[in-house]
């Protein structure tokens, strides 16, 4: 039999149920793959909680890696007994074991352990994309960056300063500080909405970033765009503390003619090419030492309630990863 999270609602952590369910045959273009490592990330939270919409009843995670058992008719990407990972839906990862599209699974260097895998693969394509093609960091690039000293930012931190960029991180509490600097941020500020912006000119010597890195929301917009040098670049990706109010377009062009992009993850790997090609730059990257996984906490599947909780309130010092 199976383990695997199902929502029948939305809500507290208390609302994923476990179910039983029997193992299934994969069809056309599937695999059948048991799962050695499961990711957890803020999308999974926005999801239980219905900030972020999602189709009821159904399972819950973007991100898992583990073994090949059976392949479905016109596979021909994967092979049975085949590590691989995966960091993009049809959700469900928070399983035992699942039914996976085939196109859509990275096979797994040897050096990658599962569990780092689980914890790397997501977070580093949201990282490839960002740096790469919502803003094309580069030698000088002044960029900022908020939770960087938290699962994402342990990766976005160093792959920007390898790109060439000057980064100032942005952290939620002084504790976090030193993890952000040894992560590689050239200067490291406690965010207060009220001061953040000026504190980004005192840093940079009053030339502001060029590209500003939010996954926060309502509480951090404004200093988020104040932040910014002319013509800057305003990256909203996330909303944990709530999505941010409407912007007015006359906002952006008193402010300096501002850009202001929400991109997602989803929309850069819409097809498996390019899901293949950002998940490779991603393995590469790890390949060649400028970027780590870094796991905070392994729980057990049947812990994930707490898994939830310690991401919600803030706990977590790098990836939860959850043992089926």
């Amino acid at each position: 039999m199976v383990t695997r999270v199902q929502l029948h609602q939305v809500g507290a952590p208390q609302v994923m149920q476990f179910e039983q369910v029997s193992v299934q045959a994969p069809g056309a273009g599937e695999v059948w793959l048991e799962q050695t490592a499961i990711g957890v990330n803020p999308l999974d939270l926005s999801q239980r909680s219905g900030a972020v919409p999602v189709a009821l009843p159904c399972g819950l995670g973007l991100e898992g890696s583990g073994l090949v058992k059976a392949i479905g008719p016109g596979v021909t990407q994967v092979q049975v007994g085949d590590r691989v990972a995966y960091a993009t839906g049809p959700l469900g990862a928070y399983a035992s074991a699942r039914l996976y599209p085939a196109e859509r699974l990275v096979k797994l260097p040897p050096e990658l352990a599962s569990d780092a895998a689980a914890a790397l693969l997501f977070k580093g394509i949201t990282a490839q994309y960002l740096l790469k093609s919502t803003y094309p960091v580069g030698p000088g690039t002044r960029v900022l960056i908020y939770g960087a000293a938290g699962a994402l930012g342990q990766l976005m931190v160093p792959w920007a300063k390898h790109l060439g960029a000057r980064v100032i991180g942005v952290v939620s509490k002084p504790q976090s500080v030193e993890r952000a600097r040894a992560a590689g941020c050239d200067a490291v500020l406690v965010f207060d909405a009220a001061t953040l912006a000026q504190q980004v000119v005192e840093v940079t010597q009053g030339h502001k970033v060029d590209v500003v890195y939010d996954p926060i929301g309502r509480v951090s917009f404004e200093a988020s765009l104040d932040s910014l040098r002319p013509r800057g670049l305003l990256v909203s990706f996330g909303a944990t503390s709530g999505a941010p109010d409407a912007v007015q377009v006359g906002t952006l062009n008193a402010k300096g003619s501002l850009f202001l992009t929400r991109p997602s993850l989803a929309a850069h790997t819409a097809s498996a090419s390019e899901y293949q090609a950002r998940a490779a730059d991603v393995l590469a990257a790890f390949a060649a030492g400028i970027i780590q996984p870094r796991i905070w906490q392994r729980y057990p599947l049947a812990e994930v309630v707490q898994a939830h909780a310690d991401l919600h309130d803030g706990r977590a010092q790098g990836a939860i990863v959850l043992i089926p």
